[in-house]
This record gives structure tokens, C-alpha cells and sequence, in this order.
């Protein structure tokens, strides 16, 4: 049974799910589970519209009377429809129709900031890889100086305690790859839900970082989801002011009733009689003119034409401090690839080449190689910045990422 079910359960695994930084967006778009949900309401507003701006159903009534034992009856029957004196119906389908608009946006709006994080996410995983790789370059250098320091007590020429330096530095660059390990696991946790991965799938993000390049500064925040939501919400309190006016008249009804009437008339007999008649009813607006629900809309009307103003600056802020950061994160890495990192390599070469010759310390060599990783890392964090800011400079100036 043991054999079976090791030979079964590889066959019930499905197969990886492969993304990378330019195809995380198509992936979070046809798989998202959150996304598929959010576009049912754009059924549900098609619902809603093609439920508003209809009349009222019309009603049947009828009625019949009679005296003891029926010997004189009567019977009516009536026919009554309910209209609006005011465009009610005709805002009321207005607004449904902005609604769907709105929902489409919603889910637009949902979708870029799901890609963002899903891009976020992507640009960690691929930065601590990178991280792994300098470190794993790193354990090998640390491994050959322990080494060296090996043979130097050996030889009597070196201390035992520089050695047991060596081999502990080189013990803890393993650790903090295993770290690495560790923080990668996390991030592939957290990006497999937004990818829509089932529980036996697996998920390879292939790619390197690319190269850190400005993009060209973008004015097109106007295209942001959650900005169209905003103003599509400014345009249905519009009419929303409107329709609560044009609720201020209740519905006119109109209708039309016939009756049939049997009378006795001694000593002549029954008489018969066939009735045919028009009713009107008009509302009279004398207590209730609708003016608190009239205000409210007013009020929210105003604020929606307020929150476009101040969501449109703090896009515009937020895609400004994102572009501040790419900037500064360049500079940042141009100096430290131009100027700082051969400083370092220079320095290790001469204090490794020092302490060969019996001319340095060991611990020279120490310093030297430490400030190399460090100033490694610092480029390696800088280009981790850069990406994760243009990330939410795309994301900020609504840049599709499909």
C-alpha cells in the first residue's frame, strides 16, 4: 500500500504554474479567483438596469354586492395603472446605466491592485535570488580564506583564532542563505492566491531583474480604474439630485371601471342597468415634499465632487514620490557599480595579495571582503528598491501591465 500510494500521489500532483515579472498580470487577470467574482457584479448591474425605470404593474379589481337572497345585486369591475408626473423612470435608468459603467471600473480597479502586489511580490522573490547567488560567491571566497588561515597554523605562521574567523564567517554566509531559502518559501506563499494556484500546484518564477532604466514620466493618471469610479460616482449623485426632485410628485393613477346593476322596482319589476366609468387620482404633495432626501443628495453630491479633486492629487503625489525613489535608487546604483565597488575589489585584492606575503593581517583581509558584500548588497537592496518603485509608479499612473 505504501509502494502505491508513492506512486500515486506524484501522478495526482498538477502541474507548476511558470510566471515571471512580464506575465504576472495575464496570470493574475485570466486566474484570479477575487477577479472572476468582482465580475459578477457587472451581471448584477445589468440586473439592476434592466429592472429600473419600469412602471408600476397595473391593477384588476373587482366587487360584488347583493341584498338578502340576491334578489338585487351588483358588480363592478375595474382597471387602474399608476404613471409619474415627473422623468422618474427615465432618471432611474440614467443612473442604472452609470452604475454598470461603474462596476466595470470597479473591477478594473481591483485587477490594478491586485498586479501591483502580485508585481511586488515577483520583484522580492527574484531580488532574493540574486541576494543567494552573491552570497553563495561569497560562502566559496570565505571557504578558500579559511582554508589559507588553515594552512598558515599548520605552518606555524598563523593564529588559530583567525582561522576559527574564517570558518565562522563562512558558516554564517551559509546561514543567511538558508535565511534566503526561508524568505523566498514566504513570498511564493503569499503570491500563490493571487494567482489562483491550486493547493498542489507548484509556482516557478523564472527571470532576473532587469537592468534599471528611468521610465519616461507619465501624466496619464486619468486613466486610473478607481479615478473613473470616482467620477462616474460624481455623474450618478447628479442625477441622483434629480430623481429625489422628481420624487417630490407621487404617481398619478388613472383607471377605468364597469359595473353591472340589478334593481327590483315594484310593481314593474327588476331593472337592469350597465355602468361605464373613468377615475383619476392626483397626487397633492402637501406634507411630504420629499426635502431631507433632496438635501442628502446635495450633500453627497458635493462630496463626490470633492473626493475626485483629492483622489486626483494624491495619485498624482503618489506617482511623483515613486518616480523621486526610481531616481534616487538610480543614482544610487550608478555610483556604487562606477565607483564604490571597484574601490572595494581593489582594496580585497591588495589586502588577500598582503597577507600572502606576510606583509597583512588577516583580519585586513576580513574587513575588505565584509565591505565588499556590503557594498554589494547595498546595490543589490537599491535595484530591489528601484523595481519595487516603478512597480508602483506604473501602478499609480494606471499602466496596464497585461
Amino acid at each position: 500500500m505504501v509502494a502505491l500510494a508513492s506512486i500515486s500521489l506524484p501522478l495526482l500532483a498538477e502541474p507548476e504554474v511558470v510566471v515571471s515579472l512580464s506575465s504576472v498580470g495575464r496570470r493574475i487577470h485570466q486566474q484570479n479567483p477575487d477577479l472572476a467574482a468582482a465580475r459578477l457584479r457587472i451581471q448584477e448591474a445589468h440586473g439592476r438596469a434592466n429592472q429600473s425605470g419600469r412602471l408600476s404593474n397595473p391593477q384588476i379589481e373587482a366587487a360584488f354586492e347583493g341584498n338578502r337572497g340576491f334578489h338585487e345585486t351588483k358588480f363592478e369591475l375595474g382597471f387602474s395603472q399608476k404613471f409619474p408626473l415627473t422623468d422618474r423612470l427615465r432618471l432611474e435608468r440614467e443612473i442604472a446605466q452609470i452604475e454598470i459603467k461603474s462596476s466595470e471600473a470597479e473591477v478594473l480597479e481591483n485587477e490594478r491592485r491586485l498586479m501591483g502586489q502580485a508585481c511586488s511580490g515577483v520583484v522580492n522573490i527574484l531580488a532574493e535570488r540574486s541576494r543567494r547567488q552573491l552570497l553563495r560567491e561569497q560562502v566559496v571566497l570565505a571557504g578558500e580564506l579559511a582554508e589559507l588561515a588553515s594552512q598558515l597554523v599548520a605552518k606555524g605562521e598563523g593564529s588559530p583564532v583567525d582561522a576559527s574567523q574564517a570558518r565562522l564567517e563562512a558558516a554564517s554566509l551559509a546561514m543567511e542563505i538558508r535565511q534566503s531559502d526561508l524568505a523566498e518559501i514566504s513570498l511564493i506563499g503569499e503570491l500563490k492566491p493571487l494567482l489562483g494556484i491550486a493547493p498542489r500546484q507548484g509556482l516557478v518564477v523564472t527571470g532576473t531583474l532587469p537592468e534599471p532604466e528611468l521610465p519616461h514620466r507619465s501624466v496619464a493618471i486619468t486613466s486610473r480604474p478607481d479615478l473613473n469610479v470616482a467620477r462616474l460616482d460624481v455623474l450618478a449623485t447628479a442625477a441622483a439630485v434629480d430623481l429625489e426632485k422628481a420624487r417630490r410628485y407621487d404617481d398619478v393613477e388613472g383607471g377605468i371601471f364597469l359595473a353591472a346593476d340589478r334593481t327590483k322596482d315594484e310593481p314593474l319589476g327588476y331593472d337592469r342597468e350597465g355602468i361605464i366609468g373613468f377615475q383619476l387620482k392626483i397626487p397633492w404633495p402637501l406634507w411630504n415634499r420629499n426635502e431631507g432626501a433632496i438635501q442628502e443628495a446635495n450633500a453627497k453630491h458635493e462630496r463626490k465632487e470633492i473626493e475626485v479633486v483629492a483622489l486626483h492629487r494624491t495619485i498624482g503625489l503618489e506617482a511623483e514620490a515613486a518616480l523621486a525613489e526610481m531616481i534616487e535608487s538610480h543614482q544610487i546604483i550608478r555610483e556604487i557599480q562606477t565607483t564604490l565597488l571597484p574601490l572595494a575589489e581593489e582594496q580585497v585584492t591588495l589586502s588577500e595579495s598582503g597577507q600572502r606575503s606576510g606583509l597583512g593581517e588577516i583580519q585586513d583581509v576580513f574587513r575588505a571582503r565584509e565591505k565588499r558584500l556590503q557594498l554589494a548588497v547595498s546595490r543589490l537592496e537599491a535595484i530591489r528598491t528601484f523595481h519595487l518603485a516603478r512597480v508602483r509608479y506604473e501602478n499609480a499612473t494606471g499602466k496596464s501591465t497585461i
